[in-house]
């Protein structure tokens, strides 16, 4: 790849990151914006780390702990 094609994926690369971050932060961003910013994060290997981001681990909070196979009901 040409050092000018390299530039060039990099700058559109951070283009497409500023974007949705942008739709994010004014609150425009549709479901289909928050998944293509999900895609985006794990397809560059990006995540979440539940000790550094307090709002990750607020959420998972709020999700129930099945760690009893009691808990379980078979369907």
């Amino acid at each position: 790849m040409s050092s000018a094609t390299k530039d060039l994926m990099e700058l559109l690369h951070g283009t497409v990151a500023q974007e949705l971050l942008d739709r994010i932060k004014a609150g425009d961003a549709t479901a289909a914006d928050f998944s293509n910013a999900i895609k985006f994060l794990k397809d560059n290997g990006i995540e979440a780390q539940m000790s550094k981001n307090p709002g990750v681990t607020s959420l998972a909070e709020q999700f129930p702990s099945f760690t009893d196979d009691d808990e379980h009901v078979a369907h």
